[in-house]
């Protein structure tokens, strides 16, 4: 059934494939800039991924004004500040972000403080609160699983006030995206696992919320068939460069999907327990997707049952009893996260990611305060958190 009223935008320019750094000078040029700042974080700058980006601009005539490679695991408010202060004084004029999620939600901390001419990012906290033009924007994934180079949200934390910030608004989004795999390339195997289990997470949820629809429909679908073809034979074998490439692109369409039809409870549980037990947010996604998907299953099962198709292939589809393929669905994301885990360890117990049971409170008091939770199709209780934790512990 069609919604009756529903609105997608997807404006980001996406270059893709195994020579996409090399359009960057040329994307710059298109957008009036020469002088561009590299947000990225230290491990980006040891794997020699910063280096590959820097090649990239030997045969033109932009200047990179400076990088800045000090950006930490959660996108903070202190770092936003300096890095601003670093554009204003090299005057740059484009903003190049280079890593995953963190440096992606830095640059675009960065780019609401230098477009807003502020230096309070906190007063454009909240939904749509932007009303200036941004700088030009170029963002480079070095993983496949946040899809933050195509999605108009970034969360910075407030050190002092001890709280992650939201900022939601379409100018956010990054005027080009560049997939390229040799940004992933040599990505470890358990992280490869984890963010590509976000991935999934991603499409699966945009295929569920409340806030479907035929465009995010054909996005996340696409992406799930590219993950269940795909992210299995990437762990075993990081240097395969078509599954790298294949994954890049799956993460790129569910951000798509999720930016224009929301997540639902996986996320919100998910964001819980990275905030109280500090578990790395793809590998929550992992654990936590199957009994989620357990408890929506009366709601959604039909919707699960269609996603056979693309995880699975048609075969699996049609061996599988109309009735039984909903519980079918579930099981062989369950099979994924056992088969991974064989292959590299990732845990697929919250216990095994480091949850205590005493944590249980605090988790499910804080997830049910995520806005992740409102586009769930079936409402949960704390009650209802406390036992998908413990089904997942």
């Amino acid at each position: 059934m069609l919604p009756k009223y529903y609105e997608f935008q997807n404006p980001v320019k996406i270059n893709a494939g195994m020579d996409a750094l090399e359009t960057i000078p040329y994307e710059l040029k298109q957008m009036n800039a020469s002088r561009p700042i590299i947000i990225t974080d230290k491990g980006i700058t040891n794997a020699g991924l910063l280096k590959t980006v820097l090649n990239s601009f030997d045969d033109s005539d932009i200047t990179i004004g400076v990088v800045f490679d000090e950006t930490p695991p959660d996108s903070s408010l202190k770092t936003v500040n300096n890095i601003a202060k670093l554009y204003r004084k090299h005057k740059c004029d484009a903003i190049i972000a280079l890593g995953g999620g963190s440096p992606m939600d830095t640059a675009k901390g960065v780019n609401i403080l230098i477009s807003e001419n502020t230096d309070d990012i906190r007063k454009f906290m909240g939904a749509d609160r932007l009303k200036s033009n941004m700088q030009p924007f170029i963002a480079i994934p070095t993983t496949s699983g946040t899809g933050s180079e195509v999605t108009l949200v970034a969360v910075i934390y407030d050190e002092e006030n001890q709280v992650k910030m939201p900022f939601t608004s379409s100018k956010l989004l990054p005027d080009v995206a560049v997939l390229d795999p040799r940004m992933t390339m040599d990505l470890p195997p358990k992280i490869t696992a984890a963010t590509g289990m976000d991935a999934l997470t991603h499409a699966i949820e945009a295929y569920t919320c409340l806030q479907k629809n035929p465009m995010s429909d054909a996005y996340a679908t696409a992406a799930i068939k590219l993950i269940g073809e795909n992210l299995l034979n990437v762990i075993k074998d990081g240097k395969n460069k078509e599954a790298r490439f294949a994954m890049a692109n799956a993460s790129t369409m569910a951000g798509i999907a999720f930016s224009n039809s929301m997540v639902g409870a996986v996320h919100a549980i998910g964001h819980a327990c990275g905030a109280v037990a500090h578990i790395h947010h793809g590998t929550a996604m992992a654990i936590l997707l199957p009994y989620v998907m357990e408890f929506n299953n009366d709601v959604l099962g039909d919707l699960y049952a269609e996603l056979i198709l693309p995880l699975a292939g048609a075969d699996i589809y049609a061996a599988t009893g109309a009735s039984k393929r909903s519980q079918k669905f579930i099981g062989l994301v369950k099979s994924m996260n056992q088969k991974i885990n064989e292959l590299c360890k990732m845990p697929i117990r919250l216990s095994e990611a480091g949850l205590k049971k005493e944590q249980f409170e605090q988790v499910a008091e804080t997830a049910l305060n995520d806005g992740a939770m409102l586009p769930n199709p079936k409402e949960l209780s704390k009650n209802d958190v406390l036992e998908v934790l413990e089904r997942a512990f």
